[in-house]
């Protein structure tokens, strides 16, 4: 169980959310399907599915599509707002026993769920904190539990489209540079 590491991984993403300005909403990510705008809904669409998965209740999406839903005009609080229900969720002992859903019929183990929902926090905070001109860091236990934790589901991420293809970096690369590698974007990603 590592409801720590969602916890710290959440603290640093609320950081980058609140630091994310209204200007650059229209900013590219790494994250190439989004923009800035469209990555926050991406997380406010999902967020109580996950949230659900903690909980072992199936939370569908909304019925609209993602890009049907507007980002509302508190999407900062609200996203923070969420992100402390996602930490405190996963925090209960019983969230990472047995199995559970992530928003569709499927089961899969909670445990499973749970560190996809770290790499989720860690990659995504990446991508927003880079598109926003950003330079937050995550301490190393961190970066390494959500680099083990995608290794273990990167095939079903990739199969799912959570995941792009593998991007080479050295071996001697950054822990946080080998997940982002894993989870299919460049470390040296830059907006301009």
């Amino acid at each position: 169980m590592s409801a720590n590491h969602i916890a710290r991984a959440t603290a640093r993403f609320t950081e980058i959310v609140h630091n994310v300005k209204p200007a650059q909403l229209a900013n590219p990510t790494p994250c190439t399907d989004y923009d800035v705008r469209a990555l926050l809904n991406h997380l406010l669409f999902w967020g109580p599915s996950l949230v659900g998965a903690a909980r072992k209740e199936l939370v569908p999406p909304p019925a609209a599509g993602e890009s049907e839903v507007d980002l509302t005009d508190d999407w900062d609080t609200t996203l923070a707002a969420h992100a402390q229900r996602l930490a405190a969720a996963w925090g209960e002992p019983g969230a990472w026993a047995g199995v559970t859903h992530m928003g569709g019929p499927m089961e899969l183990p909670a445990e499973l769920v749970g560190g996809m929902v770290a790499g989720e926090i860690v990659v995504h905070g990446w991508d927003l904190a880079r598109a926003t001109g950003q330079r937050p860091e995550w301490d190393e236990d961190l970066a390494v539990y959500a680099h083990d934790e995608v290794a273990r589901s990167v095939e079903l991420g990739r199969e799912m489209g959570i995941y792009g293809a593998e991007v080479t970096v050295a071996a001697e690369a950054f822990t946080m540079d080998k997940l982002l590698a894993l989870s299919g974007r460049d470390p040296a990603w830059t907006a301009g």
